[in-house]
């Protein structure tokens, strides 16, 4: 078997994946137990996957790159399609899985449709406190490390502040946070930067530390201020060591978004989870765990992309 058809048997595979969920979804009887959508948002869904994945299919014999790039992610795609099938086959299906806390497909790509201008809304807000969360806590974190790597002094009363208080949670925090700040917004906002501040901290300052001595012999011989030595040659070479440490704070700071909106947040795709999870909606539920998790992944892959381009000598070394 050549390779070319050995690709096109596998860039068939998620087409043909999703023709066979479509048949299942369409013949098999629902359950009783489940309480029917208002529309079969799942059927028209793979009704489009179909007709990408066949669009795709028929592509690559004309495009050879485009079948070359397709083929190798074809069956991973096929297995998020198989595994959607057997999602489907076990709760609106059959009701193998309890009903109250796996509601069917439709219900949640319904929500994800019919609810979209008001998780929208919620999205909008946590952002606007995400933001100013990451934007705070990335600024203080490099400028913390950078001092803490160059300055003796900083280093000796500040790092082990640091090292003492960075390891606690931010959320623990929360008692001494609520009486401290006017508003829950700057409070929520505070617990966030908290959380990317200390990786950034702790990975800048090791990213110096690791520098070699030979790069700060040479500026100085050529007859560098100090100031030119931390900004042309100290962060620069620091920063894969930073770029870490944003991601390590990224992470956490997605994972403290959810409980620094229960402070007594209106809105925010945690608030919303949190108030469906309370309302025993969890049709509702999953649908705000997914735009929570392409928001993460869009972020994350946003900082990968502008970190490719200020490391252009490691672009590449660490994917996404």
């Amino acid at each position: 078997m050549g390779e070319t058809t050995w690709k096109s048997i596998k860039s068939l595979l998620p087409f043909l994946a999703a023709a066979a969920t479509l048949a299942i979804a369409y013949v098999l009887p629902d359950s009783s137990l489940h309480p029917e959508a208002e529309r079969p948002y799942f059927l028209i869904v793979l009704i489009g996957i179909c007709v990408l994945a066949g669009a795709l299919f028929l592509a690559g014999f004309f495009f050879p790159v485009l079948q070359t790039h397709y083929s190798g992610k074809a069956p991973f795609y096929t297995g998020v399609i198989c595994f959607l099938c057997v999602l489907n086959i076990l709760t609106v299906k059959t009701a193998r899985l309890p009903v109250l806390y796996f509601p069917s497909l439709d219900r949640i790509f319904g929500v994800l449709i019919e609810d979209a201008a008001f998780i929208g809304k919620c999205l909008l807000y946590s952002l606007r406190l995400l933001v100013t969360g990451w934007v705070s806590g990335a600024t203080v974190g490099i400028l913390t490390g950078v001092a803490i790597g160059f300055n003796r002094h900083a280093r000796y009363w500040i790092y082990p502040l640091v090292r003492v208080l960075g390891p606690i949670p931010s959320t623990a925090w929360i008692p001494l946070v609520l009486v401290s700040f006017p508003t829950v917004v700057s409070a929520s906002a505070f617990l966030i930067a908290l959380a990317v501040w200390f990786p950034t901290t702790v990975l800048t300052s090791s990213g110096i530390a690791s520098i070699q001595n030979s790069y700060f012999e040479a500026a100085a011989t050529l007859g560098a201020s100090n100031r030119y030595t931390i900004l042309r040659v100290g962060v620069p070479a620091a920063m894969p060591h930073m770029f870490i440490g944003l991601f390590n704070g990224t992470t956490s700071s997605f994972i403290t978004l959810v409980t620094a909106e229960m402070l007594g947040a209106k809105y925010g795709i945690g608030w919303y989870i949190n108030w469906q999870k309370d309302m025993m909606s969890y049709a509702n539920v999953y649908a705000g765990l997914i735009v929570m998790s392409i928001t993460c992944y869009c972020f994350i892959t946003l900082l990968f992309r502008l970190r490719d381009r200020v490391l252009v000598w490691q672009k590449g070394v660490i994917k996404w």
